[in-house]
């Protein structure tokens, strides 16, 4: 196998590589430079037809991308620790995290990227710059609502770090680098993001 790769600060790929620490396996990684349109090129793009990474190579020429599925076929071959819930209540739970982060987290980061960022300024068009803009509050609503759901826990979806921790930190840390920062006043979440950023895997 091998992992089409992109280094940070893209937060998908990152997701992957911290996936993989986690479990201790190591996936040769082939860096697949988006800032020269590699991920565009036509021997790419045959292997992920949205032309994104991270995409996984399978010995028998296969391709899988999407970070989760990517991440769930490697459970399925490496199946500890568990990173996707040890029954089927944590399995529901951490899925349910998995979906609420994309969304309610990762939406807003998208949007304001892809529509109020300078750099992405050079390759979209149009941009709808109030509407990336207005994407900064929502997203600083969806992190006070998270911090409110830390409360009691230590990790995202429950007592263990799992995918939905990854999938939080890698959007936390990728919104900080594009100038979306984690309210003072978000207490909980900022104590959980040092216990996650404190793991050997966030450095992947």
């Amino acid at each position: 196998m091998k992992l089409y790769n992109t280094p940070m600060p893209a937060p998908n790929p990152r997701r992957v590589r911290i996936f993989l620490a986690e479990k201790g396996v190591e996936i040769p990684l082939v860096d697949v430079a988006l800032q020269k349109g590699e991920h565009k090129a036509p021997e790419h793009v045959a292997r992920n037809s949205l032309g994104q990474t991270p995409v996984l190579e399978l010995d028998d020429g296969t391709c899988l991308s999407e970070t989760v599925a990517i991440c769930r076929y490697i459970e399925r071959l490496y199946p500890e620790p568990a990173m996707f819930g040890r029954n089927a209540l944590e399995e529901a739970q951490v899925d349910m995290w998995v979906r609420r982060i994309e969304f309610q987290l990762m939406g807003p980061v998208g949007n304001f990227w892809r529509h109020a960022h300078p750099f992405t300024a050079r390759v979209v068009v149009p941009q709808y710059k109030e509407f990336g803009e207005a994407n900064r509050s929502a997203y600083e609503k969806a992190l006070m609502w998270l911090d409110r759901e830390l409360v009691q826990r230590d990790f995202v979806a429950g007592d263990l770090f799992t995918m939905a921790d990854i999938c939080a930190l890698s959007t936390v840390d990728f919104a900080d680098w594009i100038g979306l920062k984690v309210p003072e006043a978000a207490g909980n979440l900022r104590a959980w993001h040092a216990r996650v950023s404190a793991r050997p895997s966030a450095g992947a």
